[in-house]
């Protein structure tokens, strides 16, 4: 029974993040083919191939966006250039500047390279010109001007020896510079637009260019002319030689001259054979339908970047969506794919038997299938607009999917290869499809939600077509109109029975699947319903609304149970979490909390979002909770609830035994090791109570100061820190001063300014330890006063009254001062008139003083043995019963302590006192 116990969640923690790590610029592969450096803003990211993870980023401390940068050919310095036009040279793997300089271009950079001895560092311009550096020695090496406009493209030729730089700016030229002289030697022109690759063949003779003219040029270096003009008939971005070393047939290549691979704005890679200009083969996408693109938009589907990876025989291509691509030759097959960007996500569901994959729509036409393991990326063609909604079967190897297309489409996975495909679809909403759901119990049916403000329940094919076959055509069984506006959310009932809308009318209503008949109305939001949910175990449905709340509803009578409110704006999706009894919820603030339902109580707020939470979705097993949002960023939570608690039970476990080791410690006295399980402990009250152990003792200060200088360099600190709560309070003020007097003594200022937030500390020290000063300066000023009264009278019954035993005092009431008759009279004596005047001359100017003298002046002169009366805030009176109190309640210890230094100095005061108070 104790294992079924249900558990109330309490936390979840990010266990992973598909964040956006390339926002369009360059990209670069090492030279091991191990990682890839590519742009985002002010950062260089740097993905591990193998894992799919950003293992490190490179940024800018000024936040200025990079413009370009480059890695050197031995894989150990990267460049990089923003627009504060500096230079900085970087040791990636550490993550360390190792310098900085100033550019020298007026400009940004546009475009840089290193040469392949990885010394000489070319850098292009927006102002024309070009320069190169020699990274090692740290100075400039040339200046080379003559380019018209931005250079946005510099390459140094393979064979050093020829010191020779290949440049393109906007004037579609190629010019070819010698380093040995500083001058273009050449100026290649053949292209109408603008250059944007260049290759060069294994012996440096032929040189092929690429450009957006549609046609790629091959030039022969020798003679500085083309040989060969391609007509490739789309905007060529990249360029690669294929090497003679490889058997490349499946890739139409036959004979043994030069072939090179392009990659252009059609999306696809093709082969060409330049002796001959043709174009041998062409890359062929599946279910890549033709999409809605306005004129003057770019493909999403276009590729901008081609880069070889000689070492294993591969190419990687980046789109115009930043997705990254890598393909295993001869065939051509996809290796591995990353997202760099996903723009707003929209939904996610987990995916697969045991949630290995997750599947996310984003604001475009295509589905993302995540490998949870290696961030490897399917995407899915088919819908050809802005897909909107998602959801799974119960089995997790099916899904459908709706856009604003007006269509809805079902995938199926292939659980061993991971691979998905359509298998059928279905149109008839004359307007976008906002909400699909599918059956609970069986893979017999969906039911969809559209902005024509109609419900349509759709039956499955019987039997599902195999992955790879063309998928089937759907049809309507139902169709019903549901609401006055948008439908925003549709949800089926755990037993196939029960449907339930919400919608942009402020409503949610409950139907029922047999017949499409209306069973209700849910009223009560003051804005539209964005979500709604069953309850997995009770007959209850959730909604969540535009108006900020969360409402529990019966699907008995349609009351309203409970209302959550804490978010502060939309919320936008909720989900059963805990077996039905907490809810998780989301909301346009960006915020994820946790709620339970039982105490309205919400639990946890999770922040983990810049923008607004279109997504989530909990896994099969309710350990695992997803989020996707509008900043581009999915987030995979997992609930270490009971992880939590073992930890706290294991620490109070562990606190117990060092309380029980602190107590034997102490007995034993062994001082050093007890401040040290109390400085562990970080419990400063049990750290006072060693150091009163210490100081109790008969030679408290020398073991003190044994005990703290003992100590390491951070249990210092601590006591340090401690100190400083201590002298907040009177009754440990004189703990903390002793602490301080050992460490102010025997450390230097600068070793204590070395401890973490001391300026901090010693700060706090000043107001609190000023105060205590002034609070003993005033104890001072009364055991003056005492002093001066002792002078002025004397005991009932002369000394011998001093030797009385108890038994023989007389308990009556008698007086127990009287006015002393000896010769020397304060009246008569000049030395008291003299200060008395002295006195009255300071009553104008202190208000203690003045009050002092009026003490004075009652005693003397009430001729009375009982002295009574009040006496003003901070002075000792003598009170009935002979005792000394003190009005302020926090300077008691101060008075007893005082009092005790009074009878050491004159034993026979402090005698008389007491016997007379007996």
């Amino acid at each position: 029974m104790a294992g079924n116990t249900l558990l109330f969640k309490s936390n979840y923690a990010v266990s992973s993040k598909i964040e956006p790590f390339y926002k369009g610029g360059k990209v670069q592969i090492s030279h091991d083919e191990q990682y890839i450096f590519c742009t985002c803003g002010p950062k260089v990211n740097i993905l591990q191939i193998d894992t799919g993870k950003i293992i490190q980023s490179i940024e800018q401390d000024d936040q200025e966006d990079i413009t370009s940068f480059s890695l050197s050919p031995d894989d150990e310095v990267l460049v990089t250039a923003s627009r504060a036009l500096l230079l900085k040279q970087w040791d990636w793997k550490q993550e360390k500047c190792a310098r900085s300089w100033r550019a020298i271009h007026n400009v940004p950079v546009a475009s840089m390279t290193f040469d392949c001895t990885s010394t000489l560092l070319a850098t292009g311009g927006c102002d024309g010109t070009i320069k190169l550096w020699d990274v090692v020695k740290q100075y400039c090496t040339h200046n080379l001007k003559g380019s018209s406009g931005v250079v946005h493209l510099v390459e140094f030729h393979p064979d050093i020896s020829r010191l020779q730089l290949f440049s393109s700016s906007v004037d579609c030229g190629i010019r070819i510079w010698d380093l040995r002289t500083s001058k273009c030697i050449c100026v290649l022109e053949s292209h109408y637009s603008a250059v944007t690759a260049l290759a060069f063949s294994p012996d440096g003779q032929t040189l092929i260019s690429s450009g957006r003219d549609k046609i790629c040029s091959v030039w022969d270096l020798k003679k500085k002319a083309v040989k060969r003009t391609v007509p490739v008939y789309e905007a060529v971005e990249g360029v690669v030689l294929l090497p003679g070393t490889s058997d490349y047939s499946q890739m139409g290549v036959k004979g043994e001259g030069l072939h090179f691979v392009t990659a252009g704005s059609k999306g696809v890679l093709r082969v060409w054979d330049s002796s001959s200009a043709r174009c041998v083969f062409t890359q062929v996408l599946p279910d890549a339908p033709a999409l809605k693109i306005e004129e003057g938009d770019l493909d999403p589907r276009s590729l901008m970047h081609l880069l070889p990876m000689p070492r294993s025989n591969r190419l990687a291509t980046v789109t115009a969506e930043h997705n990254i691509l890598i393909y295993q030759m001869p065939a051509l097959t996809v290796q591995q794919q990353f997202v760099g960007y996903n723009d707003d996500v929209l939904d996610v569901k987990f995916l697969g038997k045991d949630d290995t994959h997750i599947v996310v729509a984003t604001n475009s036409s295509q589905l993302k299938v995540f490998e949870l393991a290696t961030n490897s990326c399917q995407i899915l063609y088919g819908h050809t607009d802005t897909i909107l909604s998602i959801d799974v079967f119960r089995k997790g190897s099916m899904f459908a999917s709706c856009a604003k297309d007006n269509s809805l489409r079902l995938w199926k996975m292939d659980l061993k290869s991971g691979h998905v495909r359509c298998v059928a679809q279905g149109s008839g909403h004359s307007n976008a499809v906002g909400s699909v759901a599918c059956s609970r119990l069986k893979k017999a049916f969906l039911v969809s939600g559209s902005q024509d403000c109609t419900i349509k329940v759709w039956d499955l094919p019987d039997p599902l077509p195999d992955v790879g076959c063309e998928p089937v055509l759907m049809t309507a069984r139902l169709t019903e109109k549901a609401h006055d506006k948008d439908v925003n959310s549709v949800t089926i009932s755990p037993n196939d029975k029960l449907l339930a809308s919400g919608s942009q009318d402020r409503t949610a209503k409950l139907w029922s699947l047999a017949d499409m008949s209306l069973l209700g109305v849910f009223r009560g939001h003051s804005r539209g319903v964005w979500c709604v949910q069953f309850s997995p175990v009770d007959q209850v449905l959730a909604t969540a609304s535009a108006d900020g709340s969360i409402k529990i509803w019966s699907i008995q009578d349609f009351s309203c149970l409970k209302t959550f409110e804490g978010h502060d704006a939309s919320v936008l999706k909720i989900i059963f979490v805990s077996r039905g009894t907490q809810l998780v919820s989301s909301g346009s603030d960006g915020l994820v909390k946790l709620w339970t339902i039982k105490t309205n109580e919400c639990v946890k707020t999770f922040d983990a979002h810049q923008d607004k939470v279109w997504a989530l979705h909990g896994g099969s097993k309710d350990d695992l909770m997803v989020t996707g949002s509008a900043d581009s960023t999915i987030t995979l939570w997992k609930d270490v609830t009971e992880v939590e608690l073992a930890e706290e039970q294991a620490k109070q476990e562990d606190q117990v035994l060092k309380q029980q080791e602190l107590s034997n410690l102490l007995h034993e006295k062994k001082y050093l090791k007890a401040l040290g399980i109390a400085i562990s402990l970080d419990q400063p009250h049990t750290a006072l109570r060693v150091i009163r152990e210490i100081r109790q003792q008969e030679d408290g200060i020398q073991e003190l100061e044994k005990t703290l200088l003992k100590l390491r360099q951070d249990q210092k600190a601590s006591v340090l820190r401690y100190s400083v709560v201590w002298n907040t309070n009177s009754r440990s003020c004189l703990d903390a001063q002793a602490v301080l007097q050992v460490l102010l003594t025997h450390l230097s200022p600068e070793e204590i300014l070395q401890y973490q937030g001391t300026r901090t500390h010693l700060e706090g020290l000043i107001p609190y330890t000023e105060r205590h000063m002034q609070r003993i300066s005033r104890l001072l000023q009364a055991s003056m006063f005492l002093d001066y009264m002792w002078q002025k009278m004397r005991i009932t019954g002369g000394i011998d009254s001093v030797n009385l035993d108890d038994d023989e005092m007389d308990t009556s009431p008698q007086s127990i001062f009287i006015i002393d008759k000896q010769p020397v009279e304060m009246t008569d004596n000049p030395v008291s008139r003299h200060q008395q005047e002295d006195e009255e001359e300071d009553l104008e100017d202190s208000e203690k003083t003045e009050e002092l003298l009026d003490e004075d002046e009652s005693v003397s002169t009430s001729k009375s043995a009982r002295v009574n009366g009040m006496k003003p805030n901070g002075v000792n009176r003598v009170v009935d019963g002979g005792q000394v109190s003190s009005e302020e309640s926090e300077d008691e210890d101060d008075v007893m302590e005082i009092t005790a230094k009074s009878a050491d100095s004159d034993p026979s005061k402090t005698a008389n006192i007491r016997t007379q108070a007996a």
